[in-house]
Order: structure tokens, then C-alpha cells, then sequence
């Protein structure tokens, strides 16, 4: 009953006669029990093939990886458990990747724990069914996974964070046998634990895997600043084309690498958020600079061909944890979220407090982030609305989101249900 009751929360405003102002803006449950931490991709993904349906995973608050579906013709709901007994923590969920078959990959680890590994549908369109899990790392404090398929090599990559505190990666051409792991970046100096860079990834599927990530964490890095570089062809390059490093010559220092935002300029430290791509390969970042624990800002930085043009969107409130009364909050850097459209970059999803209450938005700008406009996605709510997702696959501009919605106290303490709005038929 308490989780139905969250799905009333967040509908949006009616007009005068009681009808929705959109269709697409309506919110349906996919679990009434279900969280994610940001920093596994995709979470989400949608394929149109034989059906349309989104497909995504989450963590219960028992503590179970789960996986479920939506099918936008029917409206039919489909889920599978895949770990029982996988902790209560909304890190511990899944990424997803499409196969060109219609199978999905699930790549899983533990928060800080030992082993990451990945498991396989056994037919398309089906999650019901699921292959023996594979073992790609055994070793210890491993975290995230951000998998990729590149058609032009014929590889699969993922990467995760490694007993090092780094982000790390391994390859593979079948998804069975993996490379030994290798660490990706890591700043001559600091190899210490406390020293945790913090990588989002999106690919194109086909030739280019671009890497947006941290110095470490805010809470640690007073300047924590926003760095960029691709990977291609075997190498890794900034922006302007200019080569960084070889992949067997990994790991390369972040300065050797694109400064999208220097927080030492500033002395405002930031977050990364998001990373996506235009058509033409152009890359798009969205990150919080974080003046203050109560006042974050999500910005939009894209690079406009010599430099990369970084423009504040809005103002993103305090973070979104409800710190229990007498108590500090531990995770004063959460902000609400926000999320680019992985085919229109010009999109993107945000959470902000509108009357006191974390609420969706979309924003949308015309001129590479100048200038924005905006719209409601929920309204009115009494309960958070936060970590909006757009499924990757998804190429259509109508509303296609899902969303956290519900009490959220720390990673290892959230009743929230997964919320979506589907696009208009």
C-alpha cells in the first residue's frame, strides 16, 4: 500500500476537467520496489524489434538485483530476480547491454565487494531465462560496471572500479573469456585508496567509446574537476583528435587528457553526472559544480570543435537524501539528477526541489546549451522524484524516462519505487 501510494504522489497536475496535460507525462509503475545508484550504464535500455519495451534493472530494499521489462504496446510489466541475496545497497545493480539478437547482457558487481561478472538471456526479448553467470575480475573492492560493444573491432568492453580505487577495464570477443584487467587512469602520486575517480561512459556502438570522469570523490577532492577522452581504433585521444595513449599503454594521467571543467580555476569543486554524444560524435557532458553542500548547479558542456562550451542549466537545490532529524547527512554531494538523452543531446532530465519537493523536468536548448526551455514531467508531488534515466536505444522525442520515486535515507536504507512515462502512441 505505502508504495502504490508513491505512484499518487507524483502524478502531475490535471487540468480543470481532471484530464492529464499528457499523455506521455503520466508516470506507471515498473516496480513499486526498486533503486539504482547513478554510476552503472546503461540502466536502462529500450529495443524495438519483434516488441517495443524498455528494459531495466534495479535493487530492492531487501536487497535483491532485479530485472524487469515494460512493453509499450500492451502496458504488461515482466520481472526476474537475478541475485536473492545481493545486499541492500542501490550500488549493487546492474548495467545492461543489448546483444544485436535481441539477448541482453547484465554486468553486476557488489559495492566494494569481491567479483564482477556477467550473465546472458538465453533468447531474445526474454528475461525470464537467463544463462550461467561468467566471472570477468575475482579480485576484491570492485564497484559499477559500464560494458560496450564496438561492431567495428567485433569486442566488448567494461569497465568497473578496481581493487586500486581506479577505474579499470578488460575486453573480450565472445563475453565468455575476458583480458586481464587493466587500470584505465590514475595520477602519478596518487595511487592512494583515498584517491577514487569516478568515470561515465557512452558509446556509439560502432567505432567510439567516450569516457567522461572525476579527479576522485567531492567529498575528498576540494577541486574535483571534469575531464574527457575517447577511446578509438585502439587508442585513446582528446577532443581535438590529439593522441593521449595506446591501449596497452594505460594507465594515462588525467592532465593528458581533455580539462572540461578546471575546479582549481574556480575553487568549486564538481561531480560528473552524464556523458552522451550528437550524430556527428560531438561529445556532451552534464555535471553539478557544488559551491556549496546546499547549493548545486547542473551545468552542460559540449564541445564546439576547438573548446568545450560550459553553461550552467540551472540551480539543483541541497542533495536529496532525507537526513533523519538529529542526524548529519553523510551524502551532502547527492543531487537529484540529470540525465542527457543518449540520441538527442540537446534533452535532458533533471531533478530539482520545486516548492520543497524533488520534481522531474525536461529542458531542452536550440543552441548547444545558451539557452534552455523547460517543462514539468511531474508536479505537485509529496514524495522525491530523483535519478531520472532515458533507456539508451531509445531515438524517439517524446517523454521516455524512468525515475526513483519515494523515501530515500542513505544507499543502504530507500523504499522508492522505479516510475516511467511512456511515449504518446
Amino acid at each position: 500500500m505505502y508504495r502504490t501510494l508513491l505512484l499518487l504522489l507524483a502524478l502531475p497536475a490535471c487540468t480543470p476537467d481532471n484530464t492529464p496535460t499528457s499523455r506521455s507525462q503520466v508516470p506507471m509503475v515498473l516496480t513499486d520496489d526498486g533503486a539504482w545508484c547513478w554510476y552503472q550504464d546503461p540502466r536502462a535500455v529500450y529495443l524495438e524489434e519483434a516488441h517495443r519495451r524498455t528494459y531495466a534493472a534495479w535493487m530492492t530494499a531487501e536487497g535483491q538485483l532485479t530485472v524487469g521489462s515494460y512493453d509499450h504496446d500492451t502496458e504488461g510489466v515482466a520481472m526476474h530476480t537475478l541475485e536473492l541475496d545481493w545486499d541492500v545497497d542501490d550500488h549493487n545493480t546492474a548495467s545492461l547491454l543489448p546483444l544485436d539478437d535481441g539477448r541482453l547482457m547484465a554486468f553486476y558487481a557488489r559495492h566494494n565487494g569481491v567479483g564482477l561478472y556477467t550473465r546472458t538471456t538465453l533468447n531474445p526479448e526474454d528475461i525470464t531465462a537467463w544463462g550461467d553467470p561468467t566471472t570477468i575480475s575475482d579480485t576484491d573492492r570492485i564497484t559499477y560496471s559500464h560494458p560496450v560493444y564496438l561492431r567495428d573491432e567485433g569486442r566488448f568492453f567494461v569497465f568497473w572500479r578496481g581493487p586500486s580505487w581506479k577505474p579499470t577495464f578488460a575486453t573480450s570477443t565472445d563475453g565468455i573469456t575476458w583480458s586481464e584487467p587493466r587500470i584505465l587512469l590514475q595520477e602519478a602520486g596518487r595511487e592512494s585508496d583515498d584517491i577514487r575517480p569516478y568515470l561515465k561512459v557512452f558509446s556509439d556502438g560502432q567505432s567510439t567509446i567516450h569516457l567522461a570522469f572525476t579527479d576522485g570523490h567531492p567529498r575528498v577532492e576540494s577541486t574535483n574537476s571534469i575531464y574527457y577522452a575517447q577511446y578509438r581504433a585502439g587508442s585513446f585521444y582528446r577532443s581535438d583528435g590529439s593522441r593521449i595513449a595506446g591501449m596497452e599503454e594505460t594507465p594515462f594521467r588525467h592532465q593528458t587528457a581533455d580539462i572540461v571543467y578546471d575546479a582549481r580555476e574556480t575553487g568549486v569543486r564538481a561531480w560528473i553526472w552524464d556523458i552522451a554524444a550528437a550524430a556527428d560524435g560531438t561529445p556532451v557532458i552534464a555535471y553539478t559544480r557544488l559551491p556549496e553542500e546546499t547549493d548545486h548547479r547542473y551545468h552542460y558542456a559540449r564541445w564546439n570543435g576547438a573548446s568545450w562550451d560550459d553553461r550552467q542549466i540551472v540551480e539543483a537545490g541541497p542533495w536529496f537524501p532525507q537526513t533523519k532529524p538529529g542526524e548529519q547527512e553523510r551524502e551532502v554531494h547527492y543531487s537529484g539528477g540529470i540525465v542527457i538523452h543518449p540520441r538527442h543531446p540537446e534533452t535532458v532530465y533533471l531533478s530539482r526541489p520545486i516548492d520543497g519537493v524533488f520534481e522531474i523536468e525536461r529542458w531542452d536548448t536550440p543552441d548547444a546549451g545558451a539557452s534552455w526551455t523547460s517543462r514539468a514531467i511531474t508536479q505537485q508531488s509529496l514524495a522525491p522524484n530523483v535519478r531520472p534515466v532515458v533507456p539508451f536505444g531509445y531515438s524517439g522525442t517524446d517523454d521516455l524516462v524512468l525515475w526513483m520515486n519515494g523515501a530515500y535515507v542513505h544507499y543502504t536504507d530507500y523504499h522508492t519505487a522505479i516510475l516511467i512515462t511512456t511515449p504518446n502512441r
